[in-house]
């Protein structure tokens, strides 16, 4: 792996934090994921008209990765109600790699470095590790987020596919967006309309910074699956968990315990030997 995708995938990672801590610190966090999901469709409908269609054969998958967007991102919500990011958003970022790992080498026929293979191990000892961790969050939150993290690893195998069928990683990434923004604006406006409409008028500004956030992160880990293994790139992109504990920490006022450090260092030597193999 150059490090012009390592270094990509680390951006994605950052971006990736700030979004989902945009979710958690929002008062109402499933409008909240609405309206981020909405100024993301508003960013892909700007930019599609410019850009070629996805190839053919790249559809089916970008139907797939919708229903399964859809269904992340009612889950994320769903959790971040309930418990503490610090300890949700490493169990849902951090449980996919290994299962995307297997899947990849099983499934799709990829084969990675006995190198690679330990840094996603070790990747994967710092979130159990983090999970072991004390929370104030309810059994319920994690149970969602380890549900989740299977719609993760899910979306992921489907998108690593789909996006080198597009030809055009750029418009596959923004079709998903708006097509995933269109039924929970949809749900919003019809079950909540003036909550939503005044929640966004008093809340827009999150809505920008999350729906680019999403966007971008998202995209640019499409863009590094072209140029890497989808399990390498998905276990790399998981430390997005460092910066969301960071963020956890300074910005939310979560708890920072010592385990929770120490966990985040572990994952953080992952990456290193990740990045090696």
């Amino acid at each position: 792996m150059s490090f012009d995708v390592f270094a990509v995938i680390l951006l994605g990672a950052a971006l990736h934090a700030t979004w989902n801590a945009v979710v958690k610190g929002g008062g109402d966090t499933l409008l909240t994921t609405c309206m981020i999901t909405s100024f993301a469709s508003l960013i892909a409908l700007a930019v599609i008209p410019f850009l070629a269609l996805p190839a053919r054969e790249s559809w089916p998958f970008i139907g797939a990765s919708v229903v399964f967007q859809v269904l992340y991102f009612v889950l994320v919500a769903s959790t971040y109600r309930i418990a503490d990011m610090s300890q949700t958003y490493p169990i849902m970022r951090g449980t996919a790699p290994l299962l995307v790992a297997t899947a990849s080498v099983f499934v799709l026929s990829e084969s990675l470095s006995p190198l690679a293979w330990s840094g996603i191990a070790v990747i994967c000892l710092g979130i159990l590790s983090m999970a072991a961790a004390p929370s104030t969050g309810q059994r319920k939150g994690l149970v969602l987020a380890l549900i989740n993290a299977g719609v993760i690893a899910g979306y992921t195998l489907v998108d690593g596919v789909g996006v080198r069928k597009s030809g055009a990683p750029a418009a596959y990434t923004l079709w998903i967006f708006l097509l995933t923004g269109l039924p929970l604006a949809a749900w919003a406006l019809a079950t909540r309309r003036r909550v939503f409409c005044r929640y966004v008028i008093g809340q827009w500004h999150l809505g920008v910074v999350g729906g680019f956030g999403t966007v971008a992160s998202y995209g640019l880990a499409l863009w590094a699956m072209t140029a890497a293994p989808i399990a390498t790139v998905s276990a790399l992109r998981e430390t997005s968990i460092l910066f969301g504990v960071v963020i956890s920490a300074l910005v939310l006022k979560e708890q920072l315990t010592r385990t929770r450090v120490i966990a985040a260092c572990i994952i953080a030597g992952g990456a290193m030997v990740l990045r090696l193999g």
